[in-house]
């Protein structure tokens, strides 16, 4: 059965008639599924998941994403329709699974609700993209997010993507970049898209590993990933470089969960 099938079949089987609508947004949308892509859903529900549907969704997961099921990893966010419209910042989203968090899954945390400010972005890419996986269009049953609000989900998880630079280099340099094309143009554009507008606005001295990040991102797996002793000496200048665009562009409060570095 085609994975995309399986999230959608899976969840109507967990949540029924409480699904409002199921809705593709990440890569798949913003320019298409790369080599280590997620498959990115969002559902709008109509009420909170009782502890059973939590652990049945999990359960469920767990066994249709990500390299040990071979198949593309998954990240599925499930929002109640009342925590999100009317629209207010930050948001609450009622439960995420996402493939990095693997590991905790299987020792047993199980998701659950929690402040989720880069909610303004899912859904901002959702209304865009207009493709429903299940339900009615997604202007039926989301609101439009204010670009102040996307300004502040966009710089809310810095802290978090600084902390995960040495273990996830390609797709925090591609992040910060979205992150500064996002600022300054008001756009969501894909991380190839976004690598490219950032590359034309750096120094010459700062596009080397952005670049190479950008090139991992179109042809390459992570077991496939490698950096040069001069690339990596490069990693740190180059985001000192971007981080000072993006102060001088906008702040925020820091985030906990980095779901747009697999996006």
């Amino acid at each position: 059965m085609d994975q995309i099938a399986e999230i959608v079949g899976l969840v109507g089987g967990v949540l029924g008639p409480d699904v409002l609508g199921a809705y593709l947004h990440g890569s798949a949308v913003l320019g298409g599924l790369r080599p280590a892509s997620d498959v990115d859903v969002l559902v709008v529900s109509r009420r909170r998941m009782d502890e059973r549907e939590r652990r049945a969704l999990l359960g469920g997961l767990l066994g249709i994403s990500g390299a040990r099921n071979n198949v593309r990893p998954v990240e599925l966010t499930v929002v109640v329709q009342s925590e999100v419209r009317p629209w207010r910042y930050p948001p609450t989203g009622d439960f995420l699974y996402g493939e990095w968090l693997r590991v905790e899954y299987e020792a047993g945390e199980v998701p659950r609700p929690e402040p989720m400010p880069d909610l303004a972005l899912l859904i901002t890419m959702a209304l865009a993209a207009e493709h429903p996986l299940a339900g009615p269009r997604p202007a039926k049953v989301l609101d439009p997010v204010p670009h102040s609000d996307l300004v502040r989900a966009n710089v809310a998880g810095l802290p978090g993507l600084l902390d995960s630079l040495g273990g996830d280099t390609r797709n925090v340099l591609l992040t910060f970049a979205r992150i500064w094309s996002t600022l300054a143009t008001g756009q969501l554009r894909s991380k190839d898209a976004a690598a490219d507008w950032a590359l034309a606005q750096l120094p010459p001295e700062h596009r080397p590993v952005l670049e190479h990040a950008r090139q991992l991102y179109l042809h390459c797996r992570y077991s496939e990933e490698s950096w040069s002793e001069t690339l990596q000496a490069q990693v740190r200048p180059h985001v000192d470089c971007v981080l000072a665009e993006i102060n001088r562009l906008g702040t925020g409060a820091s985030g906990r969960r980095n779901r747009f570095l697999r996006s």
